[in-house]
């Protein structure tokens, strides 16, 4: 029963979670739980939880988990000041002449808009509200529009500035910001893959995907509107990325001067107001809060897990795993897959990385490496059905003639797109190393 008690208090967290329990009250409760049997059993020292103060001053200290608060305040600030609007716009005019041209705006506008903030929710509910009733009305098929609307918000999941590579980067011990360099091949990748199997959707089947009318194309100006729109995200970009990858900023740092390009471009658009910051704060606050209050839940789950020998159990059982390095790595990999069916990649972050940490570095696996396979993973999560949180936002603002069987629908066909990027990046490790090991020589 002892050797059991690991695994099991495993199970009831997952089993917690998927009856609903919110996820910081899961991990602490199953932790308390577990202490308290496992005391009763002599299997736990109850003296564990001395060192539980030290681990929430951790959490509290951690100046890498500030950028999490800049770029969650960073992409609603920037929802609203109407940039993905009109970004959205211009890409759709510049490329509706061709069949499938405004679905591969928004794959594009995507890209642009994860480049800038990192955030799903954001990215997701403003291509809804903006090209869905679009290309519904100009005959798109809705699986299709659905799943290339719910596709490209999941993008911010690795191409850098990203949540969580955030996230990630401080589970691994390794540096955000060369987890963001390892993440722009196949941030890149992704959104290339996604193009590729629109283009040839519209070239197989033209009527789900068709050309716009001309009479919608003819924009005055066209010319002077590509560059006030393309311009101020372009700058952002900069702003964020090229600060981290030239060592001129961190991540937080980066974030911080990213949140006050939104402010100031909200306020260029007019889009600014005590009551829009208002708003974005709140979200921010609320997120935030959530987010420390997993952290400190996962921080206590971690301690009695160790404290019952969970890690021991762990680790006895990817021994068992054959095939190695890559044995480890199809396991864990399709573990994370299933996992996202059901659960937030918060909670997958917090429980599983810290266990497969350990046994990487035993195996001698670039962290680097990893790290980004599990963010591609992870990204997954987003849109498998049932609980896909990029499923959820686009619902929230479809028309009501878009079934959720039609948005579950429409996403398989981009699951299926992203496992094919996350088994190149598996058979080629370059992809991600290449530009770490590029800026490191310099």
């Amino acid at each position: 029963m002892t050797d059991l008690l690991g695994p099991l208090m495993f199970l009831v967290a997952l089993g917690l979670l998927l009856l609903g329990y919110p996820v910081a009250f899961s991990f602490g409760g199953t932790a308390i739980l577990f202490s308290i049997l496992g005391t009763a059993l002599g299997e736990f020292n109850p003296r564990i939880w001395a060192g539980m103060p030290l681990r929430i001053f951790g959490v509290m200290d951690n100046f890498t988990l500030l950028a999490v608060v800049y770029f969650i305040f960073l992409g609603s600030m920037l929802q609203k000041s109407g940039i993905a609007e009109q970004l959205l716009e211009t890409m759709g005019i510049l490329l509706g002449r061709l069949r499938g041209g405004l679905a591969i705006a928004v794959v594009l506008v995507g890209a642009l808009l994860a480049a800038t903030t990192g955030v799903v929710a954001a990215t997701v509910i403003a291509m809804g509200l903006i090209s869905l009733p679009t290309m519904l009305r100009y005959g798109y098929d809705r699986r299709l529009a659905a799943g290339v609307i719910a596709a490209s918000g999941t993008l911010g999941q690795i191409i850098p500035p990203s949540v969580v590579l955030v996230v990630l980067g401080d589970q691994l011990g390794v540096s955000v910001g060369d987890l963001f360099l390892g993440a722009m091949i196949p941030g890149l990748l992704m959104a290339a893959a996604f193009v590729i199997h629109v283009a040839i959707v519209a070239a197989v089947r033209p009527d789900l995907a068709p050309a716009l009318p001309r009479s919608v194309l003819e924009a005055p100006g066209l010319g002077k509107r590509v560059i006030r729109v393309m311009l101020p995200p372009l700058v952002l970009i900069l702003l964020i990325l090229g600060s981290i990858f030239f060592g001129i900023a961190t991540p937080t740092e980066a974030g911080a001067m990213g949140c006050t390009g939104t402010i100031v471009l909200a306020g260029l658009n007019q889009r600014l107001s005590w009551a829009t910051v208002r708003e974005v704060c709140e979200s921010t606050l609320r997120t935030t809060s959530m987010v420390v209050f997993i952290l400190i839940g996962s921080q206590a789950f971690s301690l009695v897990f160790r404290g019952v020998g969970g890690d021991h159990a762990v680790e006895d059982f990817f021994t068992l795993v054959p095939g190695g390095k890559y044995g480890f790595l199809i396991v864990t990999l399709l573990l994370v897959f299933v996992l996202g069916f059901f659960i937030d990649f918060f909670e997958i972050a917090f429980i599983v990385v810290p266990l497969c940490v350990p046994i990487a570095q035993q195996l001698g696996i670039d962290l680097l490496w990893f790290g980004v396979l599990l963010g591609t993973n992870l990204q997954t999560s987003f849109l498998t059905p049932p609980f896909g949180f990029a499923l959820f936002y686009l619902r929230n603002v479809a028309p009501p003639e878009l079934t959720t069987a039609d948005i579950y629908q429409g996403a398989i066909p981009f699951i299926g797109v992203q496992l094919l990027v996350l088994v190149l990046l598996v058979l080629v490790p370059d992809l991600v190393t290449f530009l770490p090991d590029l800026m490191a020589q310099k």
